[in-house]
């Protein structure tokens, strides 16, 4: 275990899920630069994980991220222009890896989730949230702006509610969250865990193979005009998964009424 994060197997499917929580509470679990590189280093080695299929990424105590740090912003008070672009290309950097992971990532929220939280919840794949959890785009309070989780969070809630949140740095519930697209479940939160299960159940039951594809398929085709270049694009990838060993097992599992050899592994 790591003093930043709790890194542990699902006890349901310890080959294929890894949890990562964040580990500390008596800050609300902010950021701070060992917090970004233990993230970015983490999710960087599930590459190389080829019985992973699914991560959860969770935080110990009542905030699933308050954004950063205070003692970390107290000493970026004083840093050079060279300092804060280093410092905040390393968590432009550690979003990134997390947006890349191979494998869906499905966020657990039970509490507040400000500023660069928000950005943690925008590059998962999946967010399921407790009724009580808000969040906030707090930046411009502190005369900062959201500058690097920006592409993810205007991909996750759209322009014009990014507009709004980002000059007003407005609380909203978990309900307006998910009406934006934040969030895609809201539960109560003696229920958290059995959703997350149930969303981690219904990953780790399908093709593993056909899962990493799928998440590749969307980012390669949000915002792509529908052209004879993508169709054509489409029509390969379709080709290449039925060809494949696991597509090919998938459909005569089907056929023949029977679990498909990724279930039993």
């Amino acid at each position: 275990m790591s003093s930043l994060l709790d890194i542990r197997r699902s006890a349901t499917h310890p080959r294929h899920v890894v949890e990562v929580w964040l580990n500390r509470p008596e800050v609300r679990n902010a950021f701070n630069d060992g917090v970004i590189a233990e993230l970015m280093a983490t999710f960087a080695g599930f590459a190389g994980d080829s019985d992973l299929r699914a991560v959860v990424l969770a935080g110990h105590g009542k905030a699933f991220c308050a954004g950063a740090d205070l003692s970390w912003m107290r000493a970026m008070a004083s840093y050079s222009w060279e300092q804060n672009h280093a410092d905040a290309a390393g968590l432009a950097q550690m979003l990134w890896t997390l947006d890349q992971c191979p494998v869906p990532v499905v966020g657990r929220v039970q509490g507040d989730c400000y500023a660069g939280g928000v950005g943690l919840a925008a590059v998962c794949d999946v967010v399921v949230a407790a009724e009580a959890a808000h969040f906030c785009l707090s930046e411009a309070r502190l005369g900062l702006l959201p500058a690097t989780i920006s592409p993810y969070v205007v991909r996750a809630i759209g322009e014009q509610h990014s507009r709004r949140y980002f000059v007003t740095a407005e609380r909203f519930s978990a309900h307006q969250a998910q009406a934006m697209g934040l969030v895609h479940e809201v539960v109560d939160a003696a229920a958290l865990d059995d959703n997350v299960a149930q969303v981690v159940a219904a990953i780790v039951a399908n093709g593993p193979a056909a899962v990493a594809a799928c998440k590749r398929l969307v980012k390669d085709v949000a915002g792509q005009p529908i052209d004879a270049e993508l169709r054509a694009e489409t029509a390969r990838r379709i080709a290449d998964v039925r060809a494949s060993a696991e597509g090919r097992e998938g459909v005569l599992a089907f056929l023949d009424k029977r679990e498909p050899a990724w279930r039993g592994a």
